[in-house]
């Protein structure tokens, strides 16, 4: 990311300078904006409901979430209170390290002042300094990452900063210029977004499952809606399990002529499919609000599916792996250097599925095994003409190769070198024909 607007920093203080507002307000957030994206957004790297919905809603409540990037924030925010001129330096530097050029900067009365008892301070020794400030060791044995600046309970300390803020009492502000006033690089490539968002998942399951867990440690400090909208994101990667559910259960009734829906004719079929279609309506509507087309809406939807059963589950399993001594905190940086042919792809709307099998091999798996049963349980739905029991189920499974073409199209269709591996396509089928036969033979 990169400033590409420099009068973001005076529109920022506005907010910190009004008199209203200044005393509670810890940052400034501006929304996160791409320059890579193009239109035909396949991977969600915008991040629309986020900075488009989510975050005006909350913007409400104490304000957004800090976003990582794009923002402007008080330093007594970050730091704690200003420090005053007795204050002793020992247990300062015993808090804040040992730099006292640092220590200095965070008096309440403090200005800059180039020189130092009347003799200039040397370039050699402003250097000194800011290598001291950078070094790795500098926090060792100080409140850093503990209760002052970024907290290191997370590896998104982002979410868990703002989080702790505001459950001190601080307040935040969305700002939205017409002139994006922060542009950056966002994921454009399959594995690099999966990568990017079980990364994010499992942080924010590691704080959700923390003694500072937005809905037993936020309620008690913060208004009820704000405590929500945190533990909404700290648990989203948990609804990838009622999901997996969703693809597998009802295809697998439906392979065996199992109806677990009322059937059409059933007055109770209209609030089935008034939920269903409420849903869907409900996110269309928020997008073309946001002024962007149906599109935009499939991809989002499409993604929301991917994602959830692709990288969701590996998000659970890194933080239970976690919990239990098993393994260690992970950052896993996203590369944002991508190929010609990946770009032309992205361009085009086609998916580039070359990188990890690890999140392939799943996918895969459920688009097979729904693809075996809505042939096999169709074939029997004609053939006993019970089109009045098992609509939902075909329409279901229907739905959800509908929503997973690219993925059918990858294993089945598709030639050039950013088609799923062979490899990966024949180790779907044999774990889907095993899977099959296992619940067939244990529950059926």
């Amino acid at each position: 990311m990169n400033c590409n607007n420099p009068y973001s920093v005076r529109q920022a203080v506005c907010f910190h300078l009004d008199p209203k507002l200044s005393s509670s307000l810890a940052f400034v957030q501006f929304p996160q904006t791409f320059y890579n994206v193009c239109n035909n957004d396949i991977y969600n790297g915008r991040l629309r409901s986020i900075f488009k919905t989510m975050w005006p809603c909350i913007d409400g409540l104490q304000g957004p979430i800090l976003s990582g990037t794009g923002f402007y924030i008080k330093r007594v925010a970050l730091y704690g209170n200003p420090m005053q001129k007795d204050d002793d330096l020992l247990q300062l530097r015993s808090c804040l390290g040992n730099s006292n050029r640092f220590i200095a900067s965070l008096h309440q009365n403090y200005h800059h002042n180039p020189t130092n008892g009347g003799t200039t301070i040397s370039s050699k020794e402003l250097l000194q300094e800011a290598e001291l400030l950078a070094s790795c060791s500098y926090e060792k044995d100080t409140q850093w990452g503990g209760q002052r600046g970024f907290l290191y309970h997370s590896i998104v300390e982002d979410y868990f900063s703002g989080f702790i803020m505001h459950s001190r009492g601080w307040k935040s502000v969305y700002y939205e210029p017409s002139s994006p006033a922060f542009l950056g690089s966002a994921t454009i490539t399959f594995n690099e977004s999966m990568i990017q968002n079980l990364r994010w998942n499992s942080g924010l399951l590691e704080v959700g499952l923390s003694r500072f867990c937005p809905i037993t440690y936020g309620l008690s400090r913060m208004s009820i809606p704000q405590a929500m909208s945190y533990g909404c994101l700290a648990f989203h990667s948990l609804y990838s399990f009622p999901l997996l559910c969703y693809a597998t259960i009802p295809q697998l009734c439906l392979l065996k002529g199992i109806s677990l829906y009322p059937k059409v004719s059933n007055p109770w079929f209209i609030i089935f499919a008034i939920v269903y279609i409420s849903s869907l309506s409900e996110h269309m509507l928020e997008v073309l609000l946001c002024g962007d087309s149906l599109r935009t809406w499939w991809n989002e939807q499409r993604n929301w599916m991917i994602k959830s059963v692709a990288s969701c589950p590996f998000s659970c399993l890194d933080v239970i792996l976690k919990k239990i001594g098993i393994r260690e905190a992970n950052f896993m940086l996203t590369s944002k250097v991508i190929d010609e042919e990946q770009i032309e792809q992205y361009k085009k709307g086609i998916f580039h599925f070359q990188g990890s099998k690890l999140f392939l091999v799943p996918l895969a798996t459920l688009v097979t095994t729904n693809m075996i049963s809505l042939l096999g349980g169709l074939a029997k739905v004609i053939s006993e003409a019970s089109y009045d029991d098992m609509f939902v189920q075909v329409f279901l499974s229907f739905a959800i190769l509908a929503f997973n073409y690219p993925i059918m199209e990858g294993m089945i269709f598709r030639k050039d070198n950013g088609r799923i591996p062979t490899s990966v396509s024949i180790i779907s089928v044999i774990v889907s024909i095993i899977f099959l036969f296992l619940v067939s033979f244990l529950f059926f």
